[in-house]
């Protein structure tokens, strides 16, 4: 199968990504794009990462470190965007660049544990349920605070574990991705004063897809997830 439409697609979201920042008044050097390549072949990553992506997204564990070892060649780092089961956590600590979307004190917990098994950092993003849907993963807005404090008094620069990094989200589809913006705005500002609470910086800003990563970027993403729009719609089977 031929994948030659994967760089005009990369080349297209790149002129779309530099001119959403401009647009917004920022450094496009500031925004990273995640090329999500959940349930698509090795063939089509290293196609993308030809194409000049450096940064992959995943959602399975299994799936993912199957394409590392498949793709370990290639000078590209792995982030982990997907929903982690408890039982997961250990294959995974260490083996992604970022986690994205860590939800709940036992999970970070023992992402901590086999970060420091390992004498490693493991940073990690919060994911917050913005939209506050019963149907998805992420800590209501109102518990975010005390997650996080419960979060960062597990870290321990000198000996390994999770470093938290900042905040993700999925907030609700709609039609019109300026519907969207506003969620993204109380992301923003959920960072801003997490940061004021915590006394420190919290860099990344995970928000944004191939709908509405443009409005994602006006409000500060430094994370966009773009999947469909650089590898087309994603086939339907997929091994956990």
């Amino acid at each position: 199968m031929s994948y030659d439409y994967i760089a005009d697609n990369v080349a297209r979201i790149r002129q779309e990504l530099d001119a959403a920042c401009h647009a917004a008044g920022r450094d496009p050097a500031g925004v990273a794009l995640v090329a999500v390549s959940k349930f698509h072949p090795a063939a089509a990553v290293a196609a993308a990462a030809a194409a000049g992506c450096t940064v992959f997204g995943e959602s399975y564990v299994q799936e993912c470190l199957e394409k590392q070892a498949a793709l370990a060649h290639l000078p590209v780092q792995w982030h982990f965007i997907g929903h982690i089961q408890s039982r997961k956590a250990r294959e995974l600590a260490g083996r992604a660049a970022l986690i994205h979307a860590v939800d709940s004190l036992k999970v970070a917990t023992l992402l901590h544990k086999h970060a420091q098994e390992q004498c490693t950092v493991q940073p990690i993003l919060l994911q917050v349920n913005v939209g506050c849907e019963a149907q998805k993963h992420g800590v209501p807005p109102e518990n975010l605070e005390a997650l996080a404090r419960q979060v960062v008094q597990l870290e321990a620069p000198s000996h390994g574990g999770i470093r938290l990094d900042g905040l993700m989200c999925l907030p609700p589809w709609l039609e019109d991705p300026e519907a969207v913006r506003p969620f993204f705005a109380q992301l923003a500002t959920l960072r801003d004063r997490l940061q004021q609470t915590l006394g420190r910086h919290l860099p990344h800003l995970s928000m944004g897809m191939s709908h509405d990563f443009m409005q994602a970027v006006a409000e500060g993403a430094t994370l966009v997830r773009i999947g469909t729009a650089i590898f087309g719609e994603r086939p339907c089977t997929h091994a956990a």
